[in-house]
């Protein structure tokens, strides 16, 4: 009989969900303070991570084989580590999709509709309106990683008339974009934009990708926003670009040092939206369709074996 270990607060619908994918086996739920390290040593599938999960569920003498991550970027887990003991991996890509790309479409519409600098003046009872207002309606994004969030940031631009440029790794059809480039093409994306969302996952290839160059490739009129990975941006380089008006303003939901610092520049400045790392927060429905990823992997684990199971993660690639 195999043990998996639920880290997390569950409720008792989502137990019973995690339960009837595997009835036969041994499931604990809870959370490190309430968990013993034996429950981590014979723990042969954890969903969730915690540093418990390094210090003993990764030990030589322990059993476990599969992890399911409850995040889509997995970059801050230890993936040499888990590659050098056979452990699979297996990401949430796909679950955040609905509520990141409506952040990066409320950091779009509060940067051109002037209510970044409303909610500012409100607090200080000043009557001001910004000089220039933008509009979404006809303009174009560039979505810089076309996987499931990206196709949902298409979908939600599509109602406000939007002509959607999406860049992927392949350069492979994506349905809900009217034009697609591979990564050589991030330039000529970029050229056309009004507005950037940056949705990368942090590798090799995508580190410091969004630097001085690439800014100056932007319209002066356009938005960078990044709900990706904060690493994929010289921070640097970010902040000069903003404040020589190289780009017009920036919503960042991810940044290279979390949390950002007190008194880092990036937060008193009038065009830019700052928000905490929260945009694919669990949610109640990401809740939901996380434990339903879950229990349909768990199921596939016990009668399929490893081999199909969904958003495995690909070592080499880093995601």
């Amino acid at each position: 009989m195999r043990t998996i270990l639920c880290l997390r607060a569950f409720t008792p619908e989502q137990q019973a969900a995690v339960r009837s994918a595997a009835p036969n086996e041994t499931i604990v739920f809870g959370q490190a303070s309430e968990l013993e390290d034996r429950d981590y040593l014979e723990a042969e599938v954890i969903l969730g991570w915690d540093a418990k999960v390094k210090d003993i569920a990764l030990r030589e003498d322990s059993k476990l084989r599969w992890v399911q991550s409850w995040s889509s970027g997995i970059d801050s887990l230890p993936l040499d580590l888990l590659e050098r003991r056979g452990i699979l991996l297996t990401d949430a890509s796909g679950v955040h999709a609905r509520s990141v790309s409506e952040t990066a479409a409320a950091m779009m519409l509060g940067l051109s509709r002037g209510i970044v600098s409303a909610v500012r003046n409100q607090r200080e009872q000043r009557w001001e309106s910004p000089e220039t207002l933008a509009e979404m309606n006809g303009g174009t994004v560039a979505i810089i990683g076309a996987g499931e969030i990206g196709r949902e940031v298409a979908r939600l631009a599509r109602a406000f008339d939007m002509r959607i440029a999406a860049v992927s790794r392949s350069g492979r059809s994506v349905p809900e974009a009217d034009v697609v480039y591979d990564t050589a093409g991030l330039d000529d994306a970029l050229r056309e934009a009004d507005y950037v969302v940056n949705i990368l996952p942090l590798t090799d290839e995508t580190r410091h990708l969004f630097h001085a160059e690439r800014f100056a490739v932007m319209k002066r009129s356009a938005y960078f926003i990044n709900v990706g990975r904060g690493a994929t941006v010289r921070t640097d380089d970010l902040v000069a670009a903003l404040n020589q008006g190289v780009i017009a303003g920036a919503g960042l939901d991810v940044f290279e040092q979390e949390p950002l610092p007190a008194g880092h520049p990036l937060w008193a400045m009038e065009n830019v939206i700052v928000t905490p790392h929260n945009a694919g927060g669990m949610t109640v429905r990401n809740n939901e369709r996380l434990i339903r990823l879950f229990a349909s992997n768990l199921g596939i684990y016990l009668s399929s074996g490893p081999g199909k199971l969904r958003n495995l993660v690909d070592y080499g690639k880093k995601y």
